[in-house]
């Protein structure tokens, strides 16, 4: 980071939510302490109903000091709740935060790219930065990459799909104190999906950055997953016609309507619109999406957002 003007470096608080994290936490810990950029802090929320975990953060601990990583004992709440308990820990104090988690394994320029394209925009909006990641099986073994995403992140398709995954994300103190200040993001479930919504709705920059930094480890103990290929194909397609994404909607749309008056005009006006689209007749739904401008990042996508609300799915 050029330095040249005098000013100290941003500090990043890394923010870690583990469950029973042993198998894979050491890795994404040493890929940690490889980071180029050095000014950060960890602090970890351990959900683990047994002591395995936290002995291996112990273990950091001791190596690192105590400044340098902080355990803090979940509430054994969901990692949705794990993760903002962090984010609204008053004792957490830092100019960047970074959400991490336990089976990961970051490459060494992760927070460097983050920081740097942050830098560039108005430090007093609120931000949040997102990125590709890169697959990996429980191996290590790379298996491809997620999905390139080509549309603009924005609040119009934040109400309809997340494209922010929680363990790329780098957010800052503005797009925090909104997070602090919102009591209902646990109620959607998705951590990320809810830091992509008010983040954009509330008229904060949302940064995509194509270039993975991270390797996303898939394996069968994943609580969210990289879906891929056919068989994901006919999972999203069964999650769709059993109603749990129109649920998931549901949920975001509750949350959300808590805090209306922080929304731009334009971006209440979409919410109205969209939410407004879900009830009465096939054309009236369809007419509604047209009307709130709402997108997916696909012509596929889109296509299967304008079925399920013809049948009443979406």
């Amino acid at each position: 980071m050029d330095t040249s003007n005098h000013r100290p470096s941003p500090h990043i608080a890394i923010l870690m939510g583990t469950y029973n994290g042993e198998a894979y936490l050491s890795e994404q810990l040493d890929s940690i302490e490889q980071q180029h950029y050095p000014h950060w802090t960890l602090h970890v929320s351990d959900d683990s109903p047994t002591p395995g975990t936290q002995k291996l953060l112990k273990v950091y601990q001791q190596r690192w000091g105590a400044t340098k990583l902080v355990i803090y004992q979940g509430k054994q709440q969901g990692f949705a709740t794990n993760f903002m308990s962090l984010v609204r820990n008053t004792a957490i104090h830092s100019h960047y935060y970074a959400f991490a988690d336990q089976d990961d394994r970051w490459h060494p320029e992760k927070l460097q790219r983050a920081v740097e394209q942050l830098a560039l925009e108005e430090p007093n909006q609120p931000l949040l930065y997102t990125a590709r990641t890169r697959l990996v099986d429980e191996q290590g073994q790379p298996t491809g990459y997620s999905a390139l995403h080509t549309r603009p992140p924005a609040f119009q398709n934040a109400l309809v799909q997340n494209i922010a995954s929680g363990n790329t994300m780098v957010f800052n103190q503005a797009a925090r104190d909104y997070l602090m200040r919102s009591p209902h993001g646990e109620d959607t479930g998705l951590h990320d999906w809810w830091c992509y919504l008010l983040v954009s709705g509330c008229g904060g920059r949302v940064i995509y950055d194509s270039t993975p930094s991270l390797d996303y480890r898939q394996h069968d103990h994943n609580l969210i997953g990289m879906k891929r290929g056919l068989k994901s194909l006919l999972s999203r397609f069964t999650h769709l016609w059993q109603g749990g994404h129109r649920e998931q909607i549901e949920r975001n749309l509750n949350a959300l309507a808590v805090h209306q008056d922080w929304l731009t005009p334009q971006h209440h006006a979409c919410y109205q619109r969209y939410r407004d689209s879900r009830i009465g007749s096939p054309w009236q739904r369809l007419a509604g999406l047209w009307q709130a401008r709402v997108y997916r990042q696909t012509w596929q996508g889109n296509l299967a957002m304008l079925v399920a609300a013809l049948l009443n799915k979406g």
